[in-house]
């Protein structure tokens, strides 16, 4: 039965709780639709083949993981900008995004749920934040770094770009989705065995090299498919709505 998207807005605000992070853009409805919702399509970004394909499937709400009006970028609406809320418009299809709220939610958030498809056991945080990201804890079953680069390929479905690090085998690892690479040196103090993120940067591989860390680059998209997934199903179950994951599929 549809549900009003107000709702699903003040649900969404006090699952996430955004306003206890401070992000790069803003975090809930982003796009304003029809007022009444009874499909939510979600995705990791909002890009126009997201929009599109929610639009074919009579979608009501797109909720993402990367939306739009991101701090230092041009404010103008206009070329692809335009272009997409101008489908989102047009269609009248309400966007709602999460970024930073998403990935640190420690049930439904992007590095909880890469934990449980990766079969990692949550230990504690590395970031002292009030909201912490950097996720840290323990393999399962200890791996060497052949035999965990394999199983984050089979897992996610893309084969990981990875820098082996010094111990013969692998039992504690630390990880954040997405363009976390940043974050290597907190992994690095920690002493874990390894460190797992989407992207990777020219002076990751050094530290890595020089720490003896392991370290993953396994994909920003690839990474961060599961929150969103997470959180749709939930409000599905919650408010008895229909709900579908569209995979744009992206090799970042």
């Amino acid at each position: 039965m549809p549900v009003s998207l107000k709702k699903l807005d003040i649900e969404l605000k006090n699952l996430l709780k955004p306003e206890q992070f401070s992000d790069y853009c803003p975090n809930g409805l982003q796009v304003e639709g029809v007022e009444s919702v009874g499909k939510i399509v979600s995705g990791v970004t909002a890009c126009k083949a997201l929009i599109d394909a929610a639009v074919s499937v009579k979608a009501h709400l797109i909720l993402v993981h990367h939306g739009y009006f991101w701090r230092g970028e041009d404010q103008t609406i206009t070329g692809l900008k335009k272009a997409r809320i101008e489908s989102l418009l047009n269609s009248n299809i309400s966007l709602a995004a999460f970024h930073l709220p998403l990935d640190a939610h420690i049930e439904l958030g992007n590095n909880a749920q890469l934990a449980k498809v990766l079969d990692f056991e949550i230990g504690t945080s590395l970031d002292d934040s009030n909201n912490p990201i950097v996720f840290s804890g323990r393999l399962k079953q200890a791996m060497n770094f052949e035999e965990l680069s394999s199983h984050v390929a089979n897992k996610l479905e893309r084969e990981p770009l990875g820098v082996k690090g010094k111990k013969e085998s692998i039992e504690t690892i630390a990880w954040c989705t997405g363009a976390a690479q940043g974050f290597i040196e907190l992994a690095v103090e920690a002493g874990v065995d390894a460190y797992l993120t989407g992207e990777i940067s020219e002076q990751t591989v050094h530290i890595a090299r020089e720490s003896g860390l392991h370290f993953f680059s396994a994909g920003h998209h690839a990474t961060e498919r599961y929150g969103v997934q997470a959180v749709g199903n939930y409000l599905a179950e919650k408010f008895s709505l229909e709900h579908e994951f569209i995979d744009i599929d992206n090799p970042a």
